[in-house]
This record gives structure tokens, sequence and C-alpha cells, in this order.
């Protein structure tokens, strides 16, 4: 069993590796030989280009994940270092995931697109840089999520062994991010795909970019009201979800089991290894392939490096001080560069702001109002449903991985592809558009709330459940007693993603066009997405995107932030 955990984590390594510089491949063939025009006003919906409008789109998703797991794990660990680390880093986390991910294009197209002259490469760069704002900032907060609940008891022992530096991040921080990246990192992707056609499309006033890939694919049969095309790219969407839910994330689900906290040894579940095992059998050709080429390579690497002279330059004195002299110098070199963009940053917003102030301008303290009334209905609507479905996940695994394939094929439907049914339904029934609002902003925000509480939930010591059981309590007591304080802190940290994912929804769910039709209701949202799409008007692109800023940051500090304090300390697993 042991070798069959290790060979699962081999694979799943060399597997990622591959993807990875197949997407880096693919990206410079992309570049290379489809370098046509990219803001064309027509777009073919031909069946036959799905193939390649797939594989485009998956391998700006792979680049953008990539990106995402590193920054999370860097910037999520950091953050979780101590208070002051924790005072700066996380409420630009906060600032970061309150920007629709309209509100990055500006940013995309001036620096991305303009540094590549706006060819083909700039514009695939800024659609990746932008699936990653949609994907990082929940991993990031998983993350720290997952460092600041470990047990005092589990660093005291560390600590202890005088155990610290990269030791400690292998054999501590790292195995216990495990089983929150696993759950977020589906989450991720879920919320890549939902966005996938605003981050394929880049529109900033009359700057228009559309990229070849499964959401422009949408949006344009969307737009002539093709509905044969638009099953034809939601069944080839939902083929590539399956396909990565069956190879990648059910197995990688089973293994992320191995890292929550245990007071006793536990012995392997027999789902897990048949999983594993059905994961193994995939592709041995393959890496050992890959082996003997990676063995062809290093190996004459390898045998000229033995051949040098040896030399221990950490035991001379003048080699640390020059170290520690260089270290200093880049650390300096980011903090000037840091300090010179929020200057800049600084200098720009005051000579936008400066500027006249349209009309539309005086209906945002409505529109906020109402933006947040209908996130608050759609809050508790998701609460109404996914703590039941949790609760009842606890005490069954497999319902547990039912609910999470379920909502990972759900989710990753983009917004577009339900504007048919809003139109026809939602809209013509209720005679309005605030319903439809409501129902759009809840698919962009319950995954983020069911994907955390699931990933509590797998981290309840079995031990735990077993004393439970033990004492005669029942499944509601145990649930009060047990699951609910122990998925409290995955609770919050799933409040402030789910409400960082429903302001990034209201650029879908307050203004959509359908057919030619524009449908919108008041809210900033809908403002910003006018400003966007339609004036290309930059003072209140930036107004609108500073009332949604300044509106996160007053509820996290005030709430969501107090409540994660309070839940941190108190619900901790401690021995």
């Amino acid at each position: 069993m042991k070798t069959t955990i290790i060979n699962s984590r081999k694979l799943f390594t060399g597997t990622l590796s591959f993807l990875i510089l197949a997407a880096i491949l693919a990206l410079f063939y992309a570049y290379r030989e489809h370098t046509g025009v990219l803001h064309a006003p027509r777009f073919s919906v031909s069946a036959r280009e799905l193939p390649y409008y797939a594989f485009c789109s998956f391998y700006r998703m792979l680049a953008a994940y990539a990106l995402a797991l590193i920054f999370s794990i860097v910037y999520g660990l950091a953050a979780a270092r101590g208070p002051a680390w924790e005072r700066v880093m996380i409420p630009a986390i906060d600032i970061a995931q309150s920007v629709p991910v309209v509100g990055f294009f500006p940013a995309a197209v001036y620096f991305f697109v303009a540094l590549a002259h706006g060819s083909r490469l700039g514009v695939e760069f800024a659609a990746i840089f932008l699936i990653f704002t949609s994907q990082a900032w929940n991993m990031a907060l998983g993350v720290f999520e997952s460092a600041k609940t470990i047990p005092a008891d589990s660093i005291e022992v560390l600590q202890s062994f005088g155990i610290n530096g990269w030791l400690k991040l292998k054999c501590l921080l790292l195995p216990a991010c495990v089983p929150k990246l696993v759950y977020n990192s589906i989450l991720s992707w879920v919320a890549g795909w939902y966005f996938l056609i605003a981050c394929e499309i880049i529109t900033v006033g009359p700057t228009h970019y559309r990229l070849p890939g499964l959401g422009s694919y949408l949006m344009e049969a969307a737009d002539r009201g093709r509905s044969g095309e638009i099953v034809a790219g939601l069944l080839t969407l939902l083929a590539i979800i399956v396909a990565m839910d069956f190879l990648i994330w059910q197995p990688l689900s089973i293994w992320s089991e191995k890292f929550r906290y245990e007071f006793a040894a536990s012995s392997p579940q027999t789902e897990a290894i048949a999983a594993i095992a059905a994961l193994n059998r995939l592709g041995p050709s393959i890496l050992r392939g890959a082996r003997k080429v990676m063995l062809t390579i290093s190996g004459p690497i390898r045998r000229f490096g033995e051949r040098l002279p040896r030399v221990n330059l950490a035991a001379h004195p003048r080699f640390t001080l020059a170290l520690r002299r260089v270290r200093t110098v880049v650390l300096l070199g980011l903090i000037g560069f840091m300090v010179y963009v929020v200057i800049v940053g600084v200098i720009a917003l005051f000579r936008t702001l400066a500027q006249p102030w349209p009309a539309e301008a005086r209906l945002i303290p409505a529109a906020t109002g109402a933006s947040i009334a209908r996130l608050v209905v759609a809050y508790l609507i998701s609460l109404a449903w996914i703590i039941p479905c949790t609760l009842a996940a606890s005490s069954n695994p497999r319902l547990r991985q039912q609910l999470a394939s379920v909502a990972e094929i759900v989710g990753s439907v983009p917004a577009t592809a339900l504007f048919p049914l809003i139109v026809m339904f939602v809209i013509k029934v209720t005679g309005g558009m605030n319903l439809a609002s409501i129902l759009l902003i809840l698919t962009g925000m319950q995954w983020y709330l069911l994907f955390n509480l699931l990933a509590g939930v797998s981290q309840i010591p079995e031990d735990l459940k077993e004393a439970a059981r033990s004492f005669g309590l029942s499944r509601v007591g145990t649930w009060r007693k047990l699951v609910l304080p122990a998925i409290t802190p995955s609770l919050i940290t799933g409040s402030i993603t789910a409400w960082g994912g429903g302001w990034n929804a209201l650029i879908l769910s307050e203004y959509f066009v359908y057919q030619n039709h524009t449908y919108e209701v008041l809210g900033l949202g809908a403002l910003l997405d006018s400003a966007t799409y339609r004036t290309g008007n930059s003072v209140m692109i930036l107004l609108s995107l500073l009332s949604m800023v300044a509106v996160v940051l007053v509820l996290n500090r005030l709430v969501w932030r107090k409540l994660y304090n309070v839940a941190t300390e108190r619900y901790r697993l401690d021995y």
C-alpha cells in the first residue's frame, strides 16, 4: 500500500510537469501558427473548430493554474508567518479578490498587450493573467487558513528538535496545506471555466481582442442565438471537466486524506487504494520514457559535475558576507520597485479622479446598496442548502466525493450558457431582472462555500468521530459538538471567498447581452460593465471599482476578519 501511494505521487508530479511543459510549448506553437486578426468582428462557430478551441482554453487554464499554485503557496505561507505579515498581506488579498475580472482589463491590455505590441503572444499572456486572477485568491486564503490552524503541539515538537527552514516547510507546512489546496484547486478550475468568456474576450472601450477558445465560441453562439452550437460547446467543456475529475481530482482528493490530523494511526481506505491503483495503470510507459529522457540529459551533466573540485563555499566568511549583501540588495530592490509602483498608481489614481465625473456617478450609492442586497440574499440561499449537505457528508465519504464531482461539473458551466434559460423562464415569468440577477450571483458564489466546507469536513480526525460515537452522541449531537465547530474556520474562509466570487459574478448577473438585447438592473456590476463595454469611461470604471473595494474592505475588517480570528483561536485542532 505504501508503494502504491508513493507511485501515485510520482505519477502526479510527472504528469503535472508534462502538462505544464506541453502548455508552454502549445502557447508558442499557437503564437507561431495562428497569428491571425485578434479583433475580428465575427467569430467562427463551426463545430469542426471545437477541438482547437478546447485545446486553446485548456492550455490557458493550465498555465494560469500553475502560476496560481506557486503564488498561493508562497503568499499564503508568508502571510501566516506572523501578525505583521498578516496585517499587510491579507488586506491586499481582500482588495484583489473584490476586483472583478473586468477590473483587470486595463492592466492586462496596457501591460501585456502593449508590451508585445498587440501581438497574439501578448493577448495570450493577458488572458492567462485574467484567468489567474479568478483562481489565485481563494487558493492563497486556503493555504493561509491551513497554516494558521496547525495544532500548536505540532509546531512545538518541530521547534524542540530544532527543525526550521526547508525541513519545517517539507515536514509540516506543505503537508498541512494539501487538503485545502486540493479542494481549492478544484474550485479554482471551476472559477476559471466560469469566467472563461470574460478572460478570452478582452474589451476596454474601443479596444477589443478576442482569442480562439471555448469561451469565445460560447459567447458568439449565444449572441447569434445558436442553441445547437451552445450545446455542442457545453458538451465539449463538460467532457474536459468529467475527464479531469476522474483522472486527476478524485484520486487527488482521496490521496489528500493522508494529510488530515489523527490522534492515532488509522487504516487506509480500500477505495483510495483502488482509485490510486487505477490511476497508476494509465501511463507507466509515458513515465518510463520521460525518465529515460531525463536520465539521458542529466547523466553527462552529473558526471561533469562530479569531476569538478569540491569547494565548501559556505565555510568561507567572505562568501557568507557576500551572500547576505546580495540578499539585502535584492530585498531592497523589490521594496523599491513596490514603492515605485504604489507611487505611480496613486498619481494615476488622482489624475483619473481629477477628470470630470460622468452623470452616472450619482447612481453609485443606490447601486452599491442594491448589489449588497442581492449578495446577501444569494449568500443566505447558499448557506440554506450547503450547510445541511455538508453535515450529511461529514459521515459519508462517498456522498462527499459525489457532491464535489457534481459541483465541479455544474459550477464550471459559464454564465453565458445560462442566459437562454434566464431569459425564457425567469425574466418572462417575473417580469424583471432582480430574481435573474440573484440566481446568476448564486452560481458564482455558492461553490466557494461548498468546496471550503467539504475540505473542512475531510480534515476532521477519524478519532474524534469515534470518540463521539463512543460517548453515545446522536447524529445531531455529533454535528453540534464536533462537526460545526471543526468546520467553522472553513466556513469563514469560504464566506470571504464566496463574497469575493459574488462581487465577480456581479459583472455577469446585472448586465448581459443575449441576441442583441441588453438586460440590466441597477447595481455596481451593471455600472462597471456599461463603463467597460459601452462607454469606455475610465473615471466611471475606477469609481465603480473603488466602491467595490471599499465595501469589501469594510465588511472584511468589521465582520469576516474578527470572526476568522475567533474561529482560528477557538476552534483550532489541538492535542
